[in-house]
């Protein structure tokens, strides 16, 4: 057997990125176990002694069960509606594509994703606080409508991949249209689902601006809500703030962790055709 060859560029600028990457969490790690006098003697160093009372300390501060919980339900109702929403559009697309409307319906959902938030923001919080949803119900809307363009172009990318033969077999046999997408199709969308799934879950967890601007009771507040409330306006405990921002990626870092392959597989599945 031939031995491979190895690339020493991409080698080094994989190690370089992989350094840059792994360097913020390293800093994150060891301010969260230093008490604050030791901060200002070393920041990167290892700890004299490891203060483990800055993760509880944190916890109190930023009341983090109750935003873990507001956290835990925004995410899994946006997750849950997203698929189920975005799946279903994006399916009367991809089998309408030869008509003009459905033609022009992809493209505008195309060019939405180009659409910065900041332009929209504040015309889109006075409507919102005009309907009456300035709350976590309008917050899990928006993320369902923001993430349509995107979701919509990876959705219909695979359902164009999926044979039509099998629509035709189940119409000859007299199934209706709502049938054959539950029933054939929607089984058939796991990869692009869990893909679609756990990109809409980083994104409603670890979103800062939305829910800055939609939620305004301190009860419904968010984890990166409740870290930025942590922050004083004086003087910041720089130890507990770390451990707090730790305890709020962890979650997210250990889905990533377990579902990176369903990630990848299922972007790059959407991508082709």
């Amino acid at each position: 057997m031939r031995r491979s060859k190895i690339n020493i560029p991409a080698m080094i600028f994989l190690i370089i990125g992989a350094i840059f990457i792994l360097f913020p969490l390293y800093m994150a790690i060891m301010v969260s176990l230093k008490n604050p006098q030791e901060l200002g003697q070393s920041i990167l160093g290892w700890p004299s002694k490891i203060f483990w009372s800055n993760f509880p300390n944190a916890m109190a501060a930023t009341h983090y069960w109750q935003a873990f919980t507001n956290s835990f339900i925004i995410t899994a109702c946006a997750v849950i509606l997203t698929i189920l929403t975005n799946s279903m559009v994006a399916y009367a697309i991809a089998r309408n594509m030869h008509k003009r409307f459905f033609r022009y319906i992809y493209f505008y959902f195309f060019a939405a994703m180009f659409v910065p938030f900041p332009i929209i923001m504040l015309p889109l919080v006075r409507q919102m606080s005009h309907i009456g949803l300035a709350n976590q119900w309008g917050l899990i809307i928006l993320y369902v409508v923001y993430g349509i363009s995107f979701n919509v172009f990876v959705y219909v990318g695979y359902l164009r991949s999926i044979p039509m033969e099998l629509e035709e077999a189940a119409l000859v046999d007299g199934a209706s249209r709502w049938r054959i997408f539950w029933q054939i199709i929607f089984p058939l969308l796991a990869p692009i689902n869990a893909t679609i799934g756990i990109i809409t879950a980083i994104w409603a967890w670890n979103d800062f601006l939305l829910p800055l601007v939609m939620l305004g009771d301190p009860g419904q507040f968010t984890l990166p809500l409740q870290q930025y409330a942590l922050q004083g306006q004086y003087s910041t405990n720089y130890s507990e703030a770390f451990a707090s921002y730790l305890m709020a990626l962890l979650p997210m870092l250990l889905i990533y962790v377990i579902a990176q392959k369903w990630i990848i597989n299922g972007v790059t599945k959407g991508a082709i055709k």
